[in-house]
């Protein structure tokens, strides 16, 4: 199953997610979530994990849609991009809206989640 679509980018972690969001925003959505994976392992596990960043990205006209459509497609929001430093390269990420269609038969939810996939890997061909 392919969760998401990812690009190596040629920035530097803490870039790649100032222009992440950048660009999301460029596509109409707000970042409301903000989750330092890497961060919260040490804290709560004392374990070292690469640097691995989740932003909880929203579209709002969309959410609204997909709300009005199926209240229960909130399970699946928002729409997570993932910001990854490996071996020094960094890695963004985006999820793939198409989960959504497959998991609902909601001719509404498909549609909308084929407009989002379309913004969302503008996002990724963007960065």
């Amino acid at each position: 199953m392919n969760y998401g679509f990812s690009k190596k980018v040629n920035y530097g972690y803490d870039e790649a997610i100032m222009k992440a969001t950048e660009t999301l925003k460029n596509e109409g959505f707000g970042v409301l979530t903000t989750i330092d994976v890497k961060e919260t392992l040490k804290k709560k596990l004392d374990v070292d994990f690469d640097r691995y960043i989740i932003l909880g990205a929203c579209n709002p006209p969309f959410a609204y849609e997909a709300l009005k459509a199926e209240e229960s497609v909130g399970l699946l929001m928002p729409c997570n991009v993932v910001v990854h430093e490996k071996g020094g390269e960094v890695t963004v990420s985006v999820f793939n809206p198409g989960l959504i269609a497959m998991v609902s038969d909601n001719p509404k939810l498909k549609e909308l989640s084929e407009n989002l996939m379309v913004k969302l890997q503008k996002v990724l061909s963007n960065l």
